[in-house]
């Protein structure tokens, strides 16, 4: 499953990224997690034991090795030039899946704790006042278009604040996208603003309450959420650890952080994938990015990379949701 924390900067986005992939690692799980967002944090959330975090290295910086390694013997790309964040696989493409051993993994992603991490890199100085955010998200959109999941498998990323995943194709790639919420207004306004632009789109998301303080704000978030609400995460001493980058261990952690975490997981088991839309969504993006930039900017026509026959061999669908529909934590 392809996992995503979105929400307004500052709700806890990376925090509860990285408590679901240590809580999914410590299962045995495969859990491949990605820094999407521009503050570059998660490594650090990951921290081990130790509390000492990880660095990856940056992939926003190094696109043309990922799309000339991605391409493979595809007929229908000549040439990484040609190749763009939309480009979608095809025969002969390379497809990654997150516990095998690419040079792809070898070269960008770091260990920590069970947790295969990857980054899209921050800013550079050469970056400032000339490029944008997007160019870097462009590595991570190519990536999970040519992912290929697994059962037990988890792929979570940690994306940038707000709406801003909609300025490229990446929120439909997911199979499951969690909205965080902290108990205030400003946050309501980014659920209602996202909740909008991804209607059209059969999009899956649930929204997850954070920095509940107490029942008060479970009933604010309750109102004006209602059914979206699944899960709620209160205020943990050994989470603000965390945040402080102060070690610890999850069974330090408090029964309901504990139970809320393993909500999360249930709605991601019980998600209903489907590979045809996830493939549909992919071409369409594509066209739509070839025709108002890209056939421009390569001087070809980019839609002629578009097998429409081709299918990545994707896991089967499983079968319907069972996660609680009560909220927790």
């Amino acid at each position: 499953m392809k996992i995503a924390f979105v929400g307004k900067g500052g709700s806890g986005k990376t925090t509860l990224s990285a408590l679901l992939c240590r809580h999914l690692a410590a299962l045995g799980h495969p859990v491949l997690a990605i820094d999407a967002d521009i503050n570059q944090h998660l490594g650090a959330a990951l921290g081990g034991a130790d509390g000492t975090g990880a660095t990856a290295p940056p992939m926003g910086e190094h696109l043309d090795v990922i799309k000339d390694y991605l391409r493979g013997s595809n007929p229908r790309i000549p040439s990484a030039v040609l190749m763009v964040k939309t480009t979608p696989p095809g025969p002969g493409s390379r497809l990654l899946r997150t516990d095998d051993a690419n040079p792809l993994w070898a070269r960008f992603g770091v260990d920590v704790g069970g947790v295969r991490l990857l980054a899209t890199g921050a800013f550079t100085e050469d970056d400032l006042g000339v490029a944008c955010f997007h160019s870097k998200l462009g590595a991570v959109e190519l990536l999970l278009n040519h992912l290929v999941d697994g059962a037990g498998d988890y792929v979570v990323v940690d994306m940038t604040a707000g709406a801003d995943a909609f300025a490229s194709g990446l929120f439909t790639r997911f199979d499951h996208t969690f909205l965080v919420c902290e108990p205030t207004r400003k946050a309501i306004a980014v659920h209602d603003q996202y909740r909008e632009y991804a209607a059209q789109y059969e999009i899956t998301v649930s929204a997850v309450g954070n920095k509940i303080s107490d029942d008060s704000d479970v009933a604010f978030l309750r109102e004006h959420l209602g059914a979206d609400l699944r899960a709620c995460f209160r205020h943990c001493p050994p989470v603000r650890a965390l945040e402080q980058g102060r070690p610890f261990h999850l069974d330090d952690l408090d029964p309901a952080t504990r139970s809320a975490l393993a909500t999360l997981q249930d709605l991601v088991d019980g998600t209903v994938r489907d590979p045809g839309r996830f493939v549909a969504q992919m071409h369409e993006i594509h066209r739509r990015n070839a025709r108002a930039w890209a056939n421009r900017a390569a001087g070809v026509d980019l839609t002629t990379q578009i097998d429409p026959a081709y299918r990545p061999p994707y896991p089967p669908v499983p079968g319907p949701s069972t996660a609680p529909a009560e909220i927790t934590g």
